[in-house]
């Protein structure tokens, strides 16, 4: 889809605070709070805007130990990946889940309280899967950049 300057500088500004009201767009942009209204409808219908979400803390909610966590799979067969990832998509400590190219199958983003959360995890959990051959877990050390916002 092609977005004017206006869209994205609307988006710009939807993602760096989405709890604005139409009216404070419409100051930022220089236009009306119907032609904002009207403008963020058509961004919400064309799917550019799919959701409004809560960011939330990970200190606050102790789940502030993140973990990349490279995953094999034992077979490369549809129902194998299918499988792994319905099941994968049930574990609430799993942030993300991507399937990727390399050496490993999929790389997933576990946030839990600490390493002993993390060996529960994959103890009780994630190994349970049996979809899984082996798997290979990155600590962060700490977060250097980090945004949710997709640079237009």
């Amino acid at each position: 889809m092609e977005l004017d300057a206006t869209d994205t500088a609307l988006l710009n500004l939807l993602q760096i605070d989405c709890k604005q009201t139409t009216k404070w767009y419409g100051l930022q942009l220089g236009l009306s709070t119907t032609a904002v209204f009207e403008r963020i409808r058509k961004l919400e219908r064309q799917g550019v805007i799919t959701d409004y979400v809560a960011l939330v803390d990970k200190v606050a909610v102790q789940k502030d130990f993140t973990v990349f966590c490279h995953v094999r799979l034992v077979q490369h067969t549809k129902e194998n990946v299918l499988r792994f990832e319905k099941q994968v998509q049930q574990l609430k400590e799993v942030s993300e889940c991507h399937h990727i190219s390399g050496d490993h199958d999929y790389i997933l983003i576990v946030n839990v309280k600490d390493m002993k959360a993390y060996r529960e995890f994959m103890v009780n959990k994630l190994t349970a899967i049996d979809q899984i051959g082996s798997t290979q877990s990155s600590f962060v050390i700490n977060t250097v950049n980090k945004t949710t916002a997709v640079v237009i």
